[in-house]
């Protein structure tokens, strides 16, 4: 159903060196980097996680109850995001463990906007 997102970046040097190591850690290498935007999406594929400054000029905030979340194809890569993230300046927001009732995996970061990121596993 999702074409894409799009994650508002006040400095995009600054976040890419946060998403470059999560994102690895789920399989997703950076695609581009070019005229203010940088994408991400799987080796053979578009890039569909985007960031940029927003369009209207204003700096970049967060969204109050707003969450991405990105499928991971285990729960090591779960693991992997998080730590990966943590470690490129992210703030845990619910580390990784079994969630709903044992039904999927997940892991919770913000990134250095303050944008809620879960990387999540079913099986």
């Amino acid at each position: 159903m999702l074409g894409y997102v799009t994650i508002g970046a006040n400095d995009l040097d600054r976040a890419v060196t946060f998403y470059d190591p999560a994102m690895e850690a789920l399989g997703f290498k950076r695609k581009f980097k070019d005229g203010g935007w940088a994408g991400y999406g799987p080796e053979k594929g578009d890039a569909d996680f985007m960031l940029c400054a927003p369009h209207n000029g204003e700096p970049a905030t967060w969204g109050n109850g707003v969450m991405v979340a990105l499928k991971a194809p285990s729960r090591e890569a779960v693991d992997g995001f998080h730590a990966a993230g943590v470690k490129a300046g992210g703030k845990d927001e619910g580390a990784p463990g079994v969630r709903g009732e044992g039904t999927w995996y997940g892991a919770y970061l913000r990134d250095l906007e303050g944008n809620k990121i879960c990387a999540y596993h079913k099986g």
